[in-house]
């Protein structure tokens, strides 16, 4: 059973302290960091998982002029919404992101409930997302992780163990959150990225800790492009095969797939976004 490391009040006073100097001198900025508007907080933090800030920042705001609020994302055909999500890989993420926009307007009025454990049950949003989400949105003093806030905990709090857990640091995050929950949050994210710079990876240490498959030739970047050619024009089997210059029958298998996930239909012999 792994044990839980309790902080002294001076630790704890002593690790903000050095944190909020920290980010004072060194604070990032980004769009989504100007809002407290739950619709925007939400698209950034989808867009955020598994993507870097940098390629983030240059769709984010694209996106929020296409599709402002989640009346307007829920109400938008797919093919618009893979369309404006393009570059953003996973797109899974958009499918996602417009369910939940749907959700939010059929059964909550418009309005995104403050709540983790409601917000876990939509789709593409994890125990962390949730977190995060009530975070930036709300100013709640939530739990999560990520990636650069675990590096920070990992680095502070355990420089001689590896293989550590989330279970672990989830306790040493708890104890130590700001009542200031949002800019806290923010403050963590940004010396973690300064930490990953100067170190080797604090993160390696995490037994969560893996490395990202190869995007090059992969069934996802055949997906990828897949949908990026349906989103321009509805195409049949043999013209799909041509435009991705793959194999045919992995070609099949994976608009099988797509069709499956409900990304798109076939009409006759054509295939379209749904």
């Amino acid at each position: 059973m792994e044990s839980t490391m309790q902080l002294t009040k001076k630790d704890i006073a002593s690790f903000q302290k050095f944190i909020w100097n920290f980010y004072a001198a060194n604070g990032r900025q980004f769009a989504w960091r100007n809002t407290h508007d739950p619709y925007a907080i939400t698209v950034s933090e989808i867009m955020l998982q598994q993507t870097q800030t940098h390629r983030v920042a240059q769709k984010y705001e694209l996106w929020l002029a296409e599709f402002p609020d989640f009346e307007s994302l829920a109400q938008a055909p797919l093919r618009d919404v893979l369309s404006v999500w393009q570059g953003l890989g996973y797109n899974r993420r958009a499918m996602a992101l417009q369910k939940i926009a749907q959700r939010v307007m059929t059964e909550f009025n418009g309005v995104l409930p403050a709540d983790p454990e409601v917000l876990v049950t939509f789709p593409g949003i994890g125990k962390n997302t949730a977190g995060s989400i009530c975070a930036f949105a709300f100013n709640m003093p939530t739990v999560f992780i990520e990636t650069n806030i675990r590096a920070v905990y990992i680095h502070t709090f355990f420089k001689d163990k590896t293989e550590i857990s989330d279970k672990e640091l989830q306790p040493l995050i708890a104890q130590t959150v700001d009542s200031k929950a949002r800019e806290w949050y923010y403050a963590l994210m940004d010396y973690g990225v300064l930490l990953k710079q100067q170190h080797a990876n604090p993160s390696r240490k995490s037994k969560h800790h893996a490395t990202q498959s190869k995007f090059e030739g992969s069934d996802r970047q055949v997906r990828g492009m897949v949908l990026r050619y349906l989103t321009a024009q509805s195409m049949n089997m043999e013209q799909l095969v041509e435009a991705t210059k793959k194999e045919s029958m992995r070609v099949a298998k994976i608009v099988e797939q797509l069709c499956n996930e409900g990304f798109v239909r076939k009409n006759n012999d054509e295939y379209m976004i749904s």
